[in-house]
């Protein structure tokens, strides 16, 4: 039985002092590949750094974090386009709008995902969307862009039932976290009726870490806890999860 780990910063600072022993635990669980989505030119080294540690277990993603977007934000896409034109990734990502904390940026914001969209077509790369409070407008750039259908994944999806619907009818998969392991969590229902062949599984380690870890720092290893409470939810085993969402995986990012 195994994993794919489709959003997970391991090259986040909080991994610093066990690093190798976090892989190596995701590994020993089943996690055969873990996707690495950028933030922004900060957090670049440290990703380029240990996906070529294990490039077996690793893929890279390129693009702009929507909360990395600033006054510098051309330069901050300039470098994207830099690296998508070197090659080697999977996916533009993470890319796409949040106006959690506060709207200064919005409309910089709409621009460089708008911006990000167009070049994952001209790469021929699918995309993992970050949305966070922004479904209507990121619906609503979607539908300016016209296109018959779409390639990617939102991930750490937070929307209603009906949004997911509509996501999935736009050509996305949905990506599940440890939030629907959390009591009362609406994305059990999205989880629990959706179909299998447009779920991820995924941690966003080190953040949203699963029930019983919750609070916790999460690790790609907890990816088993998730897709055993989608197998519950569904009614059926764990090894059906695994072996659907895997097949999702490397479809979606041509995972070898």
């Amino acid at each position: 039985m195994t994993f794919v780990d489709t959003h997970c910063h391991l090259y986040d600072e909080a991994f610093d002092t066990d690093r190798e022993l976090t892989v190596q635990r995701a590994i020993d669980a089943g996690v055969e590949i873990m996707l690495l989505p950028d933030i922004d030119s900060s957090s670049t080294d440290r990703l380029d750094a240990l996906y070529h540690s294990v490039p077996s277990c690793f893929r890279r993603m390129a693009g702009l974090h929507p909360t990395s977007v600033k006054e510098d934000f051309e330069a901050e896409l300039a470098h994207v386009r830099r690296r998508l034109e070197k090659g080697a990734f999977v996916a533009v990502g993470e890319i796409g709008m949040d106006l959690y904390w506060d709207r200064t940026y919005e409309e910089q914001q709409r621009e460089v995902l708008r911006c990000q969209m167009l070049w994952a077509e001209e790469f021929g790369l699918p995309v993992a969307l970050h949305i966070r409070k922004a479904h209507n407008e990121v619906f609503a750039l979607l539908r300016d862009l016209n296109r018959a259908t779409y390639r990617g994944v939102m991930h750490c999806f937070g929307g209603s039932l009906q949004e997911a619907q509509r996501a999935v009818e736009m050509g996305f998969m949905l990506g599940i976290g440890g939030v629907v392991t959390f009591k009362n969590a609406t994305m059990a229902e999205v989880a629990r009726v959706m179909p299998l062949d447009r779920l991820l599984l995924e941690t966003d380690a080190p953040y949203l870490s699963p029930v019983p870890h919750r609070g916790q720092r999460n690790e790609s290893s907890y990816i088993p806890l998730i897709a055993q409470k989608i197998a519950d939810l569904r009614g059926i085993t764990i090894e059906e999860v695994a072996e659907q969402t895997t097949a999702n995986a490397r479809i979606l990012f041509g995972i070898k």
